[in-house]
């Protein structure tokens, strides 16, 4: 039996278990009232005990990302312009191919957080296996595609806007990325499972590790500094290589110690797939996938339409597009305490409990998002200043913060609600909305405010405002209708069948 006491109990720990036709107390209002003996404080302390170290990792994981994008913007002249659009092109077929990876993983989240919650721990361990088994596959065939076609992929996102140098360190900084295609897969799956019990530290301290070494190399690399060659581009991509193989290494020795509530095991059956959590796997990831893939689509046909407007709005578009990064950093990092601790309230049939832990880590992050959006509204131009310090990026990319500053609540709010539906299961809804407000509204809004009202990158960023905004109003629709609360896994014999509930 693993160590069990690193893992931290929350409130819902300490409460009985309910069952499917339970009927809760609610308030004038209809929403669930605390149960007994609970209070506000103790829920706000579960959702902080769990988002914490969550968005501690993720903002400094998006704080390196940004010295990466700084480190390279300094190079002198064009040449920094350069770089920070080469940098920017190839996160995108990256991206792409991990799509399904991480469409996976939020799968392997909803399960491991509903196994938690149950307190069956073989379960959970039984879904990680599974976990690694799809993430090694799957990545291993998404590098060999990315090495085999990596000009394709380049040319595909960029169209034909940028220059030939651009292309080029696009490439070359793309296929480094593959190299490490495989441990940073398998990393995001130890994360995700880590999540769902609960252990938002443990990512947090080797996220932490791998970010300060991918810093100290970009300063060794870029520029070359203690005897290292000045690769720039080059050299950034390889130290974020060497800082992805640093989590790695450490990841894999937190999951083989049995010290955490899930571990892995390496022996005769590790590699044997489970029919039964494959297919919960699966049901819950394919719509996450999908919704990946329109995302993927949909920035896909923004990224050409911004990058047809040359190298210096398209260097101006990343730096806003990193720094409002930032704040999805926030918002995600709420809605993966939403997503463990829903999850794990419908593991218990604790339907009240699952509702009132989205609705205060909603409260908690909508305080956040409004003292973000103060930072960028009176402070964007100065951010953007760090990237670089063409006047034309500073001024251009100071105004754009400014619109999105009024967004940060609506997406705060979204992104938690959206993390709470996974949890329960529900990426059917999330994936149509995606479809709607990505691929439909901001790809084509941005095609005909650029190409045809010349609204140039004003257009763009505005048609990612509406796309936020609606995505904001069909999210919070589809929690206050509660059909989330009905969906049920196929692997709990208590409960009806997954696929039949959506």
């Amino acid at each position: 039996m693993a160590n069990d006491s690193k893992l931290r109990k929350t409130s819902l720990d300490d409460l009985p278990a309910g069952s499917n036709d339970q009927v809760y107390e609610k308030d004038k209002r209809g929403r669930a009232v605390l149960p007994a003996g609970l209070t506000g404080r103790d829920i706000y302390g579960d959702v902080i005990r769990i988002a914490w170290p969550s968005f501690l990792e993720l903002m400094l994981t998006q704080l390196t990302s940004m010295a990466d994008q700084i480190m390279v913007g300094q190079l002198p002249g064009q040449l920094g312009v350069t770089a920070l659009s080469a940098v920017g092109l190839s996160a995108q077929p990256k991206f792409l191919l991990m799509t399904m990876i991480q469409a996976l993983n939020v799968g392997a989240t909803a399960m491991v957080a509903r196994f938690r919650g149950q307190g069956n721990q073989e379960k959970a361990n039984a879904v990680f296996r599974q976990g690694i088994i799809i993430s090694l596959i799957i990545s291993a065939i998404s590098m060999i595609l990315g090495l085999v076609f990596d000009a394709q992929l380049i040319r595909f996102i960029a169209g034909s806007g940028i220059s030939d140098e651009t292309f080029q360190l696009g490439r070359e900084y793309f296929r480094i990325q593959m190299y490490g295609f495989v441990p940073l897969a398998l990393t995001f799956t130890c994360t995700a499972v880590l999540r769902g019990i609960g252990d938002t530290k443990t990512p947090m301290y080797y996220n932490i590790i791998a970010n300060v070494t991918n810093l100290i190399f970009n300063y060794f690399m870029i520029y070359g500094k203690f005897g290292f060659p000045a690769l720039g581009v080059t050299g950034a991509s390889i130290a974020t290589v060497i800082g992805q193989m640093v989590a790695f290494f450490i990841a894999l020795y937190v999951v083989v110690s049995k010290k955490r509530y899930v571990y892995i095991t390496f022996g005769k059956g590790m590699l044997k797939f489970d029919r039964d959590i494959m297919y919960d796997v699966v049901v819950i990831g394919l719509p996450s996938m999908i919704e990946q893939l329109f995302m993927r689509a949909g920035n896909i046909i923004f990224t050409r339409t911004v990058t047809g407007l040359g190298d210096t709005p398209y260097a101006t578009h990343l730096v806003c597009m990193n720094i409002q990064s930032m704040s999805f950093m926030i918002g995600q990092a709420f809605a993966n305490a939403s997503t463990t601790l829903v999850g794990q309230s419908l593991g218990k049939k604790r339907y009240d409990m699952a509702e009132i832990f989205m609705r205060y880590t909603r409260h908690i992050g909508m305080a956040v998002s409004v003292v973000v959006g103060l930072g960028m509204f009176f402070f964007g131009r100065n951010i953007v200043w760090l990237y670089n310090q063409t006047p034309e990026i500073v001024n251009m990319g100071g105004q754009i913060l400014m619109l999105m500053a009024f967004l940060q609540p609506l997406q705060s709010s979204q992104f938690i609600i959206a993390g709470g539906l996974r949890g329960a299961g529900d990426t059917k809804y999330t994936a149509m909305v995606i479809l709607i407000t990505v691929l439909i509204v901001r790809a084509s809004f941005a095609v005909v405010m650029v190409n045809f009202l010349n609204w140039g990158l004003w257009g763009a960023w505005i048609a990612l405002a509406c796309d936020q905004a609606l995505r904001s109003l069909l999210i919070l629709l589809r929690y206050n209708s509660g059909k989330w609360k009905n969906i049920r896994l196929r692997g709990d014999s208590s409960d009806v069948d997954l696929a039949d509930s959506i």
